[in-house]
C-alpha cells in the first residue's frame, strides 16, 4: 500500500550527508580566505594580490608608473593582473573542490560552494 515509505528512512541519512557537506564546505571558504595569490603584468610593474575567494587584498603600482603619469599603460596593465590573479584563485577552488568531492565533477557544486563562501566560485567571482 505504501511502497514508497521505505525511501523516507534514507531521507535522514541524506540530510545527515547534506549537513557534512554544507560544513565541509564552509570550512574550505574559510581556508580559501587565507590562500593568497598573486598576478602581474607588465614585467612585474603592476602585482594584484588576492586571497582564494577572488577578493582583492592589494594592487602594487611600481612608482616609475606613477612619476611617469602614464595612466594609460596603468590602465592596461590593471586588468590583465587582475585576471591573472584571479586565474590562480580559481585554481585554488579546482583544487579544493576536487578534494570535496573526490574528483567527481557534480553539477550544481559550483554554485553551493559559491553560497556556501559568500558569493565566489571559480566562475563567479566576488563582486563589491
Amino acid at each position: 500500500m505504501f511502497k514508497g515509505l521505505g525511501d523516507l528512512a534514507n531521507i535522514g541519512s541524506a540530510m545527515k550527508q547534506v549537513q557534512e557537506m554544507g560544513a565541509k564546505m564552509q570550512a574550505l571558504g574559510e581556508e580559501l580566505k587565507t590562500k593568497r595569490a598573486t598576478g602581474s603584468s607588465g614585467g612585474g610593474l603592476i602585482e594584484v594580490e588576492v586571497n582564494g575567494l577572488a577578493e582583492v587584498l592589494s594592487v602594487r603600482i611600481d612608482p616609475t608608473l606613477i612619476e611617469k603619469r602614464d595612466r594609460e599603460m596603468i590602465e592596461d596593465l590593471l586588468p590583465t593582473a587582475f585576471n591573472a590573479a584571479q586565474k590562480k584563485a580559481k585554481e585554488y577552488h579546482a583544487e579544493a573542490m576536487q578534494q570535496i568531492t573526490g574528483g567527481v565533477n557534480l553539477p550544481g557544486w559550483q554554485d553551493a560552494l559559491a553560497q556556501m563562501t559568500g558569493g565566489a566560485s571559480p566562475g563567479n567571482p566576488p563582486t563589491g
